[in-house]
């Protein structure tokens, strides 16, 4: 079975405008009111009605033709007929009765493939061009191939040879150069292109047949290549069906009748025609009849067509097209057929060629809107692919201006990141994702890791500390928020080995007077010296490093997470991106090992002597005296009230004596318990103000030196300027894959708009 895609435009146009204006111009017999000059009506007849619909007609198939010879048509189904049925129906004979041209036959060569057959109606001398089209599963290496083939034909008579070519270039098996694994079918396309004074414009694609049974030749991988060949046409919604069938099978068994009420349910596109109806057995026309006046059981909307066509030694002889079809309405004017009474209008190609003009035409003003708006709509597309694509750059002071461009856009990004000025520039980047959350809001990130680490730091940095802190309650202030409860999983360190060493008030004593002991100078007793407080200190503060360092680390983290989800925004292209991610890690890295050797400074700093002019460290010395004082009198005062109750102004000398007492009873008389609480107020004063300078320092000196400002300098204008040729063409040069993907793209952008203005013309 072979399929033709038919498109139809007819070229006597001008010879139509002509005879209308004729018609229009004989006012001498014609009055204002389309009264003739006796009085009677006259009216348009019917060949002057024709010939306004034809005109409509062809002008709507000559825009068509136009945007498909422009390629449209690969990319959005354009209204057409297909004509299919058996092999043996007679299809190309029919095809050859609608348009009046001379197809070539070669048996067992044409079905192989699909043939597409372009006729373009010019001036000029004929030309005749052969290519081939590739199908979407050949590799790159044979695509190529396939698409180099070109050949210029003299005449018709060459087009044997030349589908023998192409069947050997496509590696179709009983061809030279295949095989006998090789398929016995291909899914490329062989293109013959007729252009020059050919009488009208017409599309033919004519494919392989579909193949019922396995046999020798034809396997199921053949078999089902051929169907979805098939199909693809069939199940568009602009295409007319055809279906031809033979007079002599059973109509409502063909599998074409079949294929086209699957494809076409409603039966707007389908038309019936049968052929060889002198093959028939006597006794049968009756049949046919039935099925030609549409009033048989099987039935089409558009009904059925019955022709006759030309017998092989009529055809071998060159039979004319006008001697068909007189040959042709004789053979339905001889008996049985006409008594039958068959439906006239129904039978001949004469019949055929205007219902299918019509019918084509209602079908194109009925699509037509519906193809301007999915060409509106790949326009559309087309421009979304060519603004991905970005700025052609062929030339390194393109490519130079390219990365300028880039850089620029990601310094705006990574300043307003930095200033917090989420609102006025890239309001879709710095935006919340579905869970209310902006991830890319860096200087709220920033903030949100720093106010963690001071949290961290006065909770849970002594290496020694009194009682047991619950680990839900370390970060209340930041625990209402799914990103708080993330961020603080970042700093919970319950499972790391330099945890805090938890201890009551009893053992921390007795490390204090450990350390007490081991460093006695010469400091009389009840005094201690400037050693004690130093290494209760330095043991104390231990962790900080770590603690530091982890925290560094996470700024290092977040902001590199930053520049990923930043270069993602300002640069589309995935090779460019990841070969300026490249340039950046580079930086990103030097930037943290800066900030780890100035955390290291600050760290050897707080090893080395104990410094500090803070008031707050004498206030704190203070403070933990009074607290001490008034714990004393606190216990005396409870043990004189447990005697004789409250003091009042009229309790005797003697209950103040007992008070008095009372005191001297809480009075430190152990003067290494004395010294040692003098310490342990020291290293909690001196302790407290240095871990606030020693955050502050890390926040300021490490993170923010050090990382987050330098973030505006990873990739400036600057920066690109110092690149050499070679790295600029490195990074921004594009491949010629882009580059052809950027040409093909105008060039359908530019048929686009053509086209759609054509269509709304």
């Amino acid at each position: 079975m072979r399929i033709f895609h038919l498109y139809i435009s007819f070229q006597n146009l001008p010879d139509m405008i002509n005879s209308l204006s004729v018609s229009i111009l004989k006012s001498n017999s014609m009055n204002l009111k389309g009264t003739t000059t006796d009085g009677r009506m006259d009216t348009l007849g019917a060949d002057q009605l024709n010939t306004l619909q034809s005109i409509t007609v062809s002008r709507r198939l000559n825009q068509i033709d136009r945007i498909r010879a422009k390629g449209i048509g690969d990319h959005i189904s354009l209204p057409q007929l297909v004509v299919c049925g058996a092999q043996s129906a007679g299809k190309s004979s029919v095809l050859e009765g609608i348009t009046g041209l001379p197809f070539p036959r070669q048996d067992g060569v044409c079905t192989k493939f699909a043939t597409e057959i372009i006729l373009r109606h010019t001036q000029n001398e004929i030309s005749i061009t052969a290519s081939i089209i590739p199908h979407n599963g050949r590799t790159a290496a044979t695509a190529d191939e396939l698409r180099n083939y070109r050949r210029r034909l003299s005449g018709y008579d060459e087009l044997p040879e030349t589908i023998n070519d192409a069947a050997c270039c496509m590696g179709i098996r009983g061809f030279v150069g295949s095989g006998d694994s090789a398929p016995a079918f291909s899914a490329d396309v062989l293109r013959i292109e007729v252009v020059g004074d050919v009488g009208l414009h017409l599309t033919v694609v004519d494919l392989p047949g579909l193949v019922s049974v396995e046999n020798e030749e034809h396997d199921a991988h053949d078999i089902k290549l051929v169907e979805d060949l098939v199909d693809s046409y069939l199940q568009s919604s602009r295409t007319i069906i055809l279906a031809v069938v033979q007079a002599t099978n059973d109509i409502a068994t063909q599998p074409i009748i079949q294929r086209a009420r699957h494809f076409d349910r409603a039966g707007e596109r389908t038309v019936g025609i049968i052929t060889k109806p002198d093959l028939i057995n006597k006794g049968t026309e009756g049949r046919i009849a039935l099925l030609t006046n549409n009033l048989d059981s099987t039935r089409l909307k558009h009904g059925f067509f019955l022709l006759k066509n030309p017998s092989p030694q009529q055809l071998e002889e060159g039979i004319s097209l006008s001697e068909r079809k007189r040959q042709e309405a004789d053979f339905f004017r001889s008996p049985p057929w006409r008594e039958h009474g068959i439906d006239l209008s129904r039978v001949g190609v004469d019949r055929l060629q205007p219902f299918l003009q019509s019918l084509l035409g209602d079908h194109i003003e009925r699509e037509l809107p519906k193809v301007c708006a999915e060409v509106r709509l790949l326009l559309d597309k087309t421009k979304i692919q060519l603004q991905d694509l970005g700025q052609e750059r062929s030339t390194v002071s393109e490519q130079r201006f390219f990365l300028s461009k880039l850089s620029m856009d990601f310094v705006g990004l990574t300043q307003a990141a930095l200033d917090g000025t989420y609102q006025h520039i890239a309001s879709d980047f710095f935006g919340y994702d579905e869970n209310g959350i902006s991830r890319n809001r860096f200087r709220g990130q920033i903030h949100t890791l720093n106010s963690l680490f001071a949290d961290y730091m006065r909770d849970k940095s002594q290496k020694r500390k009194m009682g047991r802190v619950p680990i839900d309650d370390l970060f209340e202030s930041s625990a209402d928020s799914e990103e708080g409860r993330a961020k603080e999983d970042k700093y919970d360190h319950s499972s790391d080995a330099d945890e805090p060493f938890y201890m009551n008030e009893t053992e921390f004593d007795r490390w204090i007077k450990k350390i007490y002991r081991n460093t006695r100078g010469l400091e009389l007793p009840g005094n201690y010296n400037n050693a004690l407080l130093t290494e209760l200190f330095h043991e104390q503060s231990s962790r900080w490093p770590g603690i530091a360092k982890r925290h560094i680390h996470r700024v290092h983290e977040e902001t590199s997470t930053f520049v990923t989800r930043a270069l993602a925004h300002v640069v589309r292209e995935e090779h460019i991106r990841r070969d300026i991610h490249k340039i950046l890690d580079r930086s990103l890295q030097s930037n943290l090992d800066t900030a780890l050797d100035e955390l290291r400074k600050l760290c050897d700093d707080e090893r080395a002597q104990l410094i500090t002019y803070n008031h707050y460290y004498t206030d704190n010395i203070q403070k933990a005296r009074h607290d001490r004082a008034n714990t004393v009198l606190e216990h005396a005062l409870q043990s004189v009230s447990d005697d004789w109750g409250k003091i009042h102004v009229s309790n005797t000398p003697h209950d103040l004596a007992k008070l008095l007492g009372s005191l001297q009873n809480h009075v430190v008389v152990n003067m290494e318990q004395q010294a040692c609480e003098e310490a342990k107020a020291g290293l909690a004063a001196y302790y407290k103000v240095d871990m606030k300078t020693f955050v502050d320092n890390v926040c300021r000196q490490v993170v923010e030196r050090h990382i987050v400002r330098n973030l505006r300098h990873l990739f400036t204008p600057t920066d690109v300027l110092a690149f050499s040729d070679e790295e600029v063409e490195l990074i921004a040069s594009e491949p010629n894959s882009r580059q052809d993907r950027r040409k093909e793209l105008k060039i359908l952008e530019k048929h686009l708009e053509e086209s759609l203005f054509e269509l709304r013309s």
